[in-house]
């Protein structure tokens, strides 16, 4: 490492792996997120002992007196009274030590001693940093270049995740409105995307925002020999839930506030129908063995039908389950979405649930993760042989934006079980989540703490703070007091993709941004625009049968 002492040891801080140094630091470089290291001869050899800077404290400022006229700069009443302006700051830096890197490890070894008092303290170089901090290096198999460390340069200390990682022990995303987390998202998908990843990935996309990612396929970035990487929307009329692939609970999930005896009724009737068919089956024949009461027996004569005016519970039971699945364009009796169009290697697949009910879009998240995760357990078990709608052989990521309207904190939805499942289990299957939210604090706790790899923005709500410290173990404190203050597109990383916690500056993205929010002065101010005043001028000229067939009428 270059040496750039800056400082000189004090002693340990207020943990067994924390030191202090103190410095006057006049190019104001020790930030927090800074990186600095010391020298200790270890097992027959000098080793270079990394250290994070956590905090800095001022030991010595301008006396306030000196501050008195606001008129007077303090400089010119210290060089009057014999101060040397470049001795009157002094600072006490606290530093979490992280230890030296071990290559063949992979990972640092702490050597549990704080630096002996008088030791001189480095400021770690650009060369090293770019080695020990990210597990992969740029452009290799399974590296994600996600931006740069936000301490140094843009461009000097590339920081990029290990893909690996975060897609066996899963990944968040976390961050308030308008700091940047689409943004994040959409860059850890064109890196999975990219030829050394060549990623199978599903995103789940309530609002329509990705779908600009459809632009990795004309850029020149995302090609190799043999390679092009291939971006499918499936927007909401395209998407079909087979009838028959819903399980109980998403039947009455569907039908809130069912009577004890609609509950009753409804589940005989499913596990008889679904036992007797088994995924052959569809809603006409459920409702025909509700109507007849016997699930064998279909409905053939009127008497049968006279029954059903007899018991009003089935007849409200018919009618609900008629209302709910006659208007919905997502249920269909013979058509799914086959998970082999959704998941290849080389394909992201974005699945648009705008314009469709929260309660079909979590009905419509839940059948997809459960067939997926069936799927990868019965491929990798053996149980399934090419050609068969559950046969997938490879690994398969699925990132969920809003991700706390799908496992809400303190709320039962259909979507929660199947995400615990998996983010518990996924990790001998191939099948990883990312979960993003801008509201931590209404997620809930397990989902959360199960994402061992968490990308944070700008958090500023008191209630998701807690909540982040409460689930992201390996978040230092001292990275925490940070989030109120990162700007847009800075983010704390950390976890099982980086070697350590760190503060990163996100890349520009490759792709346009799908997720702009809109200029509202700007479209006020068209609206007074001579074209558009023209424009309204000429329609209310229009006849009326002429008005009809224009957009206006649309």
């Amino acid at each position: 490492m270059t040496q750039d002492c800056i400082g000189t040891a004090k002693g340990p801080g207020e943990s067994a792996h924390e030191y202090t140094f103190v410095t006057p630091d006049p190019d104001r470089r020790l930030k927090a997120g800074e990186f600095v290291y010391y020298e200790s001869f270890i097992e027959g050899q000098t080793r270079q002992i990394l250290g994070r800077v956590s905090r800095r404290v001022p030991l010595r400022l301008y006396p306030d007196s000196f501050m008195a006229d606001p008129g007077v700069p303090p400089a010119e009443i210290a060089a009057m009274l014999g101060f040397r302006e470049q001795q009157h700051e002094l600072f006490e830096i606290t530093v979490v030590v992280m230890g030296y890197y071990v290559p063949e490890l992979g990972d640092f070894v702490n050597p549990r001693v704080a630096p002996e008092s008088g030791r001189p303290i480095y400021l770690a170089d650009d060369a090293i940093l770019a080695q020990v901090l990210s597990k992969k290096q740029s452009g290799a198999v399974g590296s994600a270049h996600i931006g740069w460390l936000l301490s140094r340069e843009p461009g000097a200390v590339p920081i990029n995740l290990d893909v690996r990682s975060f897609t066996s022990t899963h990944l968040a995303i976390i961050a308030g409105t308008g700091a940047g987390k689409s943004y994040l998202a959409s860059v850890i998908i064109e890196e999975l995307m990219k030829p050394y990843n060549r990623a199978s990935v599903l995103i789940v996309d309530p609002h329509g925002e990705y779908g600009t990612l459809a632009e990795m396929m004309n850029q020149a970035e995302f090609h190799a020999p043999g390679y092009q990487p291939e971006v499918r929307i499936v927007r909401p009329d395209q998407i079909r839930v087979r009838t028959s692939s819903l399980e109980l609970s998403d039947f009455r999930y569907l039908l809130p506030n069912l009577s004890e005896k609609m509950h009753y009724l409804l589940g005989q009737t499913y596990n008889a129908v679904h036992h007797r068919h088994q995924d052959k089956w569809r809603l006409g024949d459920l409702l025909t063995a509700l109507r007849s009461g016997n699930p064998d027996r279909a409905i053939t004569d009127p008497q049968a039908d006279a029954q059903l005016e007899e018991d009003p519970t089935v007849g409200a039971l018919v009618w609900r389950l008629n209302s709910v699945f006659n208007q919905s364009r997502i249920f269909n009796d013979f058509e799914n979405m086959s998970l082999a169009d959704l998941f290849r290697p080389g394909q992201c697949t974005v699945l648009q649930l705008n314009e469709i009910d929260q309660r079909e879009q979590q009905i419509i998240v839940a059948t997809l993760l459960r067939r997926l995760w069936r799927a990868r357990m019965d491929t990798e078990k053996g149980l399934s042989k090419e050609g068969a709608d559950t046969y997938l052989p490879y690994p398969a990521f699925v990132l969920i934006e809003e991700a706390h309207n799908y496992a809400p904190a303190n709320a039962d939805v259909v979507t929660t079980q199947i995400l615990k499942t998996i983010l518990s289990e996924g990790r001998k299957f191939g099948v990883a989540i990312g979960l993003i939210s801008q509201r931590p604090g209404k997620l809930d706790s397990d989902v959360l703490s199960q994402c061992m790899t968490q990308c944070i923005m700008r958090i500023v709500n008191p209630i998701d703070q807690a909540r982040i410290a409460e689930s992201v173990e390996s978040v230092g404190r001292d990275l925490l007091t940070e989030l109120p203050a990162l700007s847009k597109g800075q983010v704390i990383v950390t976890g099982s993709a980086v070697n350590t916690s760190l503060l990163c500056r996100v890349r520009p993205r490759i792709t346009p941004h799908g997720a702009e929010d809109p200029d509202a002065p700007a479209r006020w101010q068209r609206y007074f625009s001579e074209i558009e005043v023209a424009r309204r001028e000429r329609d209310a000229a229009l006849p009326l049968e002429v008005k009809r067939g224009s957009r206006m009428y649309k």
